[in-house]
């Protein structure tokens, strides 16, 4: 009993836990799709380039750079908040470049 009498009086920290704020997850979300398509966008363009200056049959780099355009449209709904639709085009985008690679 060597402590100051006082001690305990100390008002307690209420935490916050963020991972329950729903405009936090909304917020991660759109930050989320839109840089995924940022990134899948700038591929499919560096990759359609690529095909375009080798020997690829026309068809490759055209689905490259339709499956990049897909990409950059669901980076534009992901910041304006369509995350779902986002996702769904970003897949959709992805296996666009993916068939295009098929072909070479």
């Amino acid at each position: 009993m060597s402590g100051r009498v006082d001690s305990d009086t100390e008002p307690e920290i209420a935490e916050v836990d963020d991972a329950e704020d729903p405009a936090e997850d909304a917020r991660r979300a759109r930050w989320t799709a839109t840089g995924t398509g940022a990134v899948l966008t700038l591929a499919g363009v560096a990759a359609s380039l690529m095909r375009l200056t080798g020997s690829a049959p026309a068809l490759v780099p055209a689905a490259y750079a339709f499956g990049a355009a897909v990409c950059a449209l669901a980076a534009v709904l992901g910041v304006r908040g369509r995350t779902r639709r986002a996702l769904w085009l970003l897949i959709a985008g992805t296996m666009i470049m993916a068939l295009g690679d098929q072909f070479d």
